[in-house]
């Protein structure tokens, strides 16, 4: 589902058993199954998500550019990053950790890990591979203290578990090649600020002149460098976000499709709903319902 995910609103959205419910922190166990559709939507996650590739391959679209993760491979996606599953191997298994922003901000490495340049330029690594049992095991243990009973020390034992998989992870970024003098390149910047800007303003403006402008570049020039850097031009991204906020708005607030025409600044209601089907293949109400 192309929704704006939250450790509120994640049980609802993926059917999960909210009694499981951990201050901070969502645990999930996944497997390719082609009735969840994970290759249909973008997702946007409020907090830090840990991404562990136990079985088969997957490719990805991580903050505009493509990846491919095999079994072994850690993705980190800092916060509201977005992330479109490409496709998915018949044997995919990944464990998903979700850490809320008030989690992040009693740790001091995670501070630093939501700050990083390079993580998120380079967010798929590996352990080392004397590591990589240890890491399984770290994350078995994971899954079944989330999965025990509530007790009054649950969340913080879990938290310690957690960390203790992300100190690794930060050892592998503190051995990489320049990490500590990683600097964004021209392509890097652009992609960034490009995103920040329709992330703040899509819902307002869907002129491709208005983010050139800001950007301080020709409108064609932008269009064309995205469409070579991540595959999408700067018309099909902008619409890409105006329809994750039009999509997040119809599946988690009670908003009529008129209001929500209007939150997104569309002349008229009719004017949306086409813009929507365009774009989504089905009428907003259709996708409400679905």
């Amino acid at each position: 589902m192309a929704l704006f995910i939250t450790l509120d609103n994640v049980y609802e959205l993926y059917n999960l058993d909210p009694s499981k419910k951990t201050e901070g922190i969502i645990v999930l166990n996944q497997q390719n199954d082609p009735k969840k559709k994970y290759t249909t939507h973008s997702r946007l996650f409020e907090g830090l998500l840990l991404g562990f590739m136990v079985k088969g391959s997957m490719k990805s679209q991580i903050h505009f550019l493509e990846y491919e993760l095999n079994a072994g491979d850690i993705a980190i996606l800092q916060p509201q990053l977005m992330i479109d599953t490409k496709s998915l191997s018949e044997d995919a298994e990944i464990v998903t950790i979700g850490l809320s922003l008030d989690f992040i901000t009693e740790f001091p490495i995670l501070r630093e890990f939501v700050m990083n340049n390079q993580i998120r330029w380079q967010p798929i690594i590996r352990l080392q591979p004397e590591d990589i049992k240890l890491q399984n095991e770290l994350l078995t243990l994971i899954q079944n203290f989330y999965h025990k009973k509530p007790s009054p020390n649950k969340a913080q034992m879990l938290k310690h578990l957690v960390m203790v998989l992300i100190s690794m992870i930060s050892e592998v970024y503190s051995n990489l090649p320049n990490s500590k003098s990683f600097v964004k390149n021209r392509t890097h910047e652009i992609i960034d600020d490009f995103y920040l800007l329709i992330s703040k303003h899509a819902n307002q403006q869907r002129s491709v002149a208005f983010y050139a402008e800001k950007l301080h570049l020709t409108p064609q020039y932008l269009s064309t460098f995205l469409k070579q850097k991540t595959g999408k031009s700067a018309l099909q991204w902008i619409d890409h976000i105006t329809i994750l906020h039009a999509k997040t708005l119809l599946k988690s607030s009670n908003f009529s499709i008129k209001e929500i025409s209007n939150a997104l600044h569309f002349e008229e209601t009719s004017v949306f709903s086409r813009y929507f089907r365009r774009i989504a293949g089905v009428s907003p109400k259709t996708y409400r319902n679905e």
